[in-house]
């Protein structure tokens, strides 16, 4: 049915909602919400840590990044660096996460110097 002015009437989310448990709506007892539970990873499926240089700037925020035994990675920025708009330039040291997925791909977590 429309409204007075021509528009059509949204439901309203508040009318449908009970006080009664198993009804919907609040939950009288919030205690009894199950508590989060964190996962705890394997050793086996963590990422691999390393120390490399920037040697190339790409576009799209990616980088390749050379560690010391020669291994070059595409890597891109993890989101809290994008967050705090750390910028990268070739030559720059920086920490990196390595997938045990795929070991041609990285994260770049910290920058170095």
């Amino acid at each position: 049915m429309p409204n007075p002015n021509g528009r059509p009437s949204r439901p309203n989310p508040q009318h449908n909602k009970s006080n009664r448990p198993g009804q919907g709506g609040a939950r009288p007892n919030a205690a009894a919400a199950p508590a989060k539970v964190k996962k705890v990873e394997d050793d086996s499926e963590s990422e691999i840590e390393m120390e490399g240089t920037v040697t190339a700037v790409l576009a799209g925020t990616m980088f390749r990044v050379r560690v010391a035994n020669g291994h070059e990675f595409l890597a891109h920025i993890s989101g809290k660096m994008r967050k705090r708009f750390i910028r990268l330039v070739v030559g720059d040291r920086v920490r990196i996460e390595v997938s045990p997925y795929d070991m041609s791909k990285a994260r770049i977590t910290f920058r170095l110097n």
